[in-house]
């Protein structure tokens, strides 16, 4: 039903467009010259529709009817948008080569370019990729020099971060091989796999040695391909990596046998490399990875971090807020005043959970505003909850499951609500 209702909408739009130009005509008017090119970009994106590849060929064409539009720049961006929308990968890199002459470090850009100008096996676009791959790699050091990511989300943004580092790298293997750099690319692929394990990076390292005539080599690296677990592989590709070992093993073997002990030691060292890679991120994340809320590990404004399977078998209340929120102080009280009711027992715990990104900002604010500084930090905790705003009270009951949840707050309810949950929970068996 949101096709006929989008096109109906478009119909409308175009309408009332063509019907206010002919009013402006019939009374003379002349329109400005910015009037005039705002009035032909709206008629295109109307006529457009929510066609990526009609989208972006309207806005190609208004930039050969206003080539000096001072919009250029928004405009290619989404030429470059909608193109990769469209999977049309002329036009992708077309424009996104502009983009990167303003935007040199824009990485989506780059792999996307890149990606599509790899293609085909062609000498020309492989150079070109090479120069840009090399530029993807370049930026993500500045970014990986630049500091460590927010302690919320580090474990997933290290990954991405690993994963687009091992794509830069294949891409230099795939280009370089092409420009028949065979043994650079070899060592450009295994460099992609060591970073970023996949299928892919496994492949092009079997793809370059079987060229160079290094089949045993080869053999092991596309085993490594068909053994390793990797979302983004599918059944057909696995299939093909499956074939080429076994044909590159039949080509120096009587038979298969020994075949599969070489795919298990292949199992053997993808297992390995990859769950040596997640400890990693873990060391660095102890949430990364986790989507069972009561596993989780909170780091502490002062002191020693909490775990919070530590904390089952009580009821554990949990209020996220922040420095900047200011519905958060006003609660604030309120959640003192039902913790009053709890002092002495044992068996319910509260937690007060800061969500502030800047986290210098948080001890001077407890200081100016007096309240106790025993405070943790979301760690993640908000995005495994689907916490999406604040202030929200969240109880877990004695299995750390969690039972309740408060989204913002009745000033005059509040404590009463509050406290209704909690003496629930506490009964139930």
């Amino acid at each position: 039903m949101r096709r006929p209702a989008r096109r109906l909408a478009a119909a409308s739009a175009r309408n009332l467009l063509l019907l206010a130009a002919s009013a402006a005509a019939c009374l003379g008017q002349q329109l400005s010259p910015e009037d005039a090119e705002r009035d032909h970009f709206n008629r295109a994106m109307a006529e457009a529709g929510t066609s990526p590849i009609d989208y972006a060929r309207a806005l190609e064409q208004h930039l050969e009817k206003y080539p000096e539009t001072p919009r250029r720049p928004v405009i290619e961006r989404s030429i470059v948008q909608a193109a990769m929308e469209a999977r049309d990968h002329a036009r992708l890199i077309r424009f996104g080569e502009r983009v990167l002459t303003r935007e040199p470090d824009n990485f989506t850009v780059l792999e996307r370019v890149t990606r599509a100008l790899l293609r085909n096996d062609a000498q020309p676009e492989s150079e070109k990729a090479l120069v840009y791959a090399r530029q993807y790699e370049a930026t993500l050091r500045k970014l990986e020099e630049s500091g460590p990511p927010p302690v919320s989300n580090r474990g997933e943004l290290m990954r991405q971060l690993e994963m687009r580092m091992g794509k830069a790298l294949l891409y230099q293997a795939r280009a370089a091989g092409n420009l028949g750099k065979r043994e650079e690319a070899v060592e450009l692929a295994r460099r992609s796999y060591q970073t970023s394990p996949t299928a892919e990076s496994a492949r092009e390292a079997g793809r370059w040695l079987s060229r160079l005539g290094r089949d045993e080599e080869a053999i092991r690296a596309y085993a490594e391909a068909f053994a390793i677990a990797d979302p983004d592989r599918t059944d057909a590709m696995q299939a093909a990596d499956r074939a080429r070992m076994n044909e590159l093993y039949l080509k120096h073997h009587d038979s298969e046998a020994g075949l599969g002990d070489l795919i298990l030691e292949a199992w053997d060292r993808a297992a390995g490399l990859l769950e040596a890679k997640r400890a990693a991120i873990r060391k660095a994340d102890p949430n990364y990875d986790l989507s069972t809320p009561s596993e989780f590990v909170l780091s502490a404004l002062e002191g020693e971090s909490l775990k919070l399977s530590s904390l089952r078998g009580k009821v554990v209340v949990a209020d996220f807020w922040a420095t900047w929120c200011q519905p958060c102080r006003a609660q604030q009280p309120l959640y003192e005043e039902a913790m009053a009711k709890y002092e002495g027992r044992d068996d319910v715990v509260f937690l007060n959970i800061n969500s502030d990104q800047e986290r210098d900002a948080v001890n001077p604010f407890l200081e100016t505003y007096g309240w106790s500084k025993k405070v943790y930090f979301e760690d993640g905790l908000q995005r495994a909850l689907n916490v999406s705003s604040i202030p929200t009270t969240i109880i877990f009951d004695k299995r750390g499951e969690v039972a309740s949840r408060i989204v913002g707050f009745i000033p005059d309810r509040f404590v009463d609500m509050l406290t209704e949950r909690i003496d629930r929970i506490l009964r139930e068996k």
